[in-house]
């Protein structure tokens, strides 16, 4: 199986790299930083420190990597069987001229045999919107074939990689905690499942999309922009205290109760689920920083995404929401020198003011009394 990951930085190398080079694959990484791509086609090799419960050091060997707009990854693209993203969901619109060059270059060189492309991204159905930029940058006389031929597999991911330091002087070296998920979306695949240990095929994906977004991605949300507003440098810090993790577990209950009314997960489950990630959050080997988790404020805010979904799910089916306006509320507030989102958010509260922001980044137009209650809450919060 010969397998490129776009996305050589610590997720790409620490969660989907390592599953894919597991599986014995022939595995090139893709990146854009060219220091980053010349240390790992020198080195071909670099260790993942698994941190936690059954702690451990693990070795991924023989790899090799190439820059991912160059004319070799075209034609590595003509040539492999799985493609897969780690590059965060504003990248993906970037790869995909690369991507449709290379399905461009496979078409020529008739080469028929099916491939799937998988985006492991913190978002719903990526693959699904990075098959529609791919298709843009390509003639719309071979999308036919490309439908045919290539499978774009939506996926959901679950491992916490922060930044940090290697436990010896090598860069390439990641921590990881021992919890992961991939879960792909059996419907899509062309060809045979390709036998990857740890990819767990479903034909529901949307519930464990949503699962894992309305509750790992929630909780690590609200717990950064809380800890933020507390002082806190890390999740741990900020976890470990009782009044920022009653709200972060209610709010992910009230998240847990639009899941087990839309798709009849069993409750105690999902409560255990809970727990679980809350003890993840604890995790005193994992040093992640809460500018790093609230990072990107508009997009979390966005309709569609961890926070704003969620309460729009409690609206669906009358439930209560009294903590995640709470998270919302904080998420306003989250501010940060190195983010432009953080920036521009702070701008366009001070030139807008709090009502219309709520407006415009969390499209909640249509409901004016609950804008309010955000409001009441942003007011209320001191920094």
């Amino acid at each position: 199986m010969k397998a490129i990951h776009f996305g050589a930085g610590n997720i790409g190398r620490g969660f989907i790299g390592k599953l894919l080079a597991d599986a014995q694959a022939e595995l090139t990484f893709a990146d854009v930083n060219q220091p980053l791509v010349d240390q790992l086609a020198h080195q071909q090799h670099y260790q993942v420190n698994v941190v936690g419960e059954n702690a451990r050091v693990e070795q991924v060997s023989r790899i090799s990597a190439i820059y991912s707009n160059s004319p070799d990854a075209i034609a590595q693209i003509a040539q492999a069987d799985i493609i897969t993203t780690a590059v965060g969901p504003q990248v993906l619109s970037k790869i995909a001229s690369t991507l449709a060059q290379g399905l461009i270059a496979r078409f020529e060189r008739g080469n028929a045999q099916p491939m799937n492309i998988i985006a492991c991204e913190n978002m719903v159905r990526g693959t699904s919107q990075l098959k529609q930029h791919v298709l843009q940058a390509m003639p719309i006389a071979l999308h036919g074939w490309v439908e045919e031929h290539i499978g774009f597999v939506d996926s959901a991911v679950d491992r916490i990689v922060p930044p940090g330091t290697a436990a010896n002087d090598d860069p390439l070296d990641v921590t990881v905690e021992t919890f992961s998920e991939w879960i792909v979306d059996s419907t899509q695949f062309k060809g045979a499942l390709p036998e990857i240990a740890g990819m767990e095929p479903t034909s529901n994906l949307m519930a464990y999309i949503e699962r894992k977004l309305f509750t790992l991605n929630t909780g690590h949300a609200i717990t950064a922009y809380l800890g933020q507003l507390a002082g806190y440098r890390t999740i741990r810090e900020s976890i470990l205290d009782p009044a920022i993790r009653e709200v972060v577990k209610n709010a992910m209950t009230e998240s847990g109760d639009v899941l087990i009314k839309r798709y009849a997960f069993d409750s105690q489950q999902h409560a255990a689920y809970i727990d679980k990630i809350l003890t993840r959050f604890e995790n005193p080997y994992l040093h992640d920083e809460v500018e790093r988790v609230g990072r990107q404020p508009l997009r979390k805010l966005s309709e569609n995404d961890r926070l704003i979904k969620p309460l729009r799910g409690t609206l669906e089916y009358a439930l209560p929401n009294r903590h995640l306006i709470i998270g919302i509320a904080a998420a306003l507030r989250y501010r940060s020198h190195q983010d432009p989102q953080a920036q521009e958010m702070a701008n366009l509260l001070e030139e807008k003011g709090v009502t219309s922001t709520v407006n415009q980044v969390c499209g909640l137009h249509d409901q004016p009394e609950l804008v309010a209650q955000i409001v009441n809450v942003y007011n209320a919060m001191q920094r």
